[in-house]
């Protein structure tokens, strides 16, 4: 146990705080959510680069890593969808949802095949993941019909939609891969 691998498990701490803090009834309640969430956030980047300034990079941390980011937005999604109640959050957020879903599976798949590689993080996963988080703890912190929220819906479209991109991006690179076992 290192602190990069304690500040993941941060994150999956978290999320029952963050569900709590979601439905309290008070009005500091939200804003606190949203803090939480940027603390989280800001974890996501800080036990990456300690592990790798560091030298403390482990099994362990590199799987619970993507766990927890996925566990921590696709919760914050499930309790957007419902908070909106609209399928105009609800669109961008399955796809965002269904999108972990399928990578995961697919960089699993691959490396089974020792081509994990093929499908590493790219420069436009990390962009979604940043828009994404951003989208996330605006949507949190500001209540639906608010200006800042519309906003944060904007902003979580564009993350959706570079979202599909990387996916795309993804499944192209394995298809040779993919395709040879048809």
């Amino acid at each position: 146990m290192n602190i990069p691998n304690i500040l993941t498990l941060a994150r999956i701490v978290f999320i029952p705080l963050l569900v709590l803090l979601f439905y309290l009834p008070y009005s500091w309640s939200m804003p606190l959510a949203a803090g939480l969430f940027a603390l989280a956030s800001i974890t996501d980047w800080l036990d990456g680069y300690l592990a790798r300034l560091w030298n403390q990079s482990t099994p362990f941390g590199a799987f619970l890593d993507p766990v927890a980011d996925k566990l921590m937005v696709a919760v914050a999604l499930a309790l957007l969808i419902e908070r909106f109640d609209t399928a105009l959050l609800t669109l961008p957020a399955l796809v965002i949802i269904g999108r972990e879903i399928v990578i995961s599976a697919l960089r699993e798949w691959m490396a089974e095949m020792g081509k994990r590689g093929m499908v590493a993080v790219s420069w436009i996963g990390k962009l979604k993941t940043t828009l994404q988080m951003v989208a996330l703890l605006v949507l949190l912190a500001f209540p639906p019909g608010n200006a800042a929220s519309l906003i944060g819906v904007v902003i979580l479209y564009v993350a959706a939609i570079l979202t599909l991109w990387s996916m795309f991006q993804y499944l192209r690179a394995a298809w040779p891969h993919l395709s040879r076992s048809m």
